[in-house]
């Protein structure tokens, strides 16, 4: 059985290609985006779990996160 592991993140309008494009190349599949509860976008992702590398991108989405928070 494949289990999964999820991660969101804001979407900025003027950088999408970019964000989407540096997730996907870290094996994140984009699962769907919405608007936030504070408006914006953001971005669902989801991808097969796994150790080492495969979970080399969630300190990224992490200090993401916080940069995101930061801004509100």
């Amino acid at each position: 059985m494949t289990t999964w592991e999820y991660l969101t993140t804001p979407l900025l309008i003027h950088n999408t290609a970019a964000i989407l494009n540096k997730w996907g190349k870290q094996g994140w599949e984009l699962v769907q985006v919405v608007t936030g509860p504070e408006g914006g976008l953001v971005a669902y992702f989801k991808r097969p779990t796994g150790g080492g590398t495969a979970n080399a991108g969630l300190s990224a989405a992490e200090a993401a996160a916080r940069q995101f928070e930061g801004q509100q």
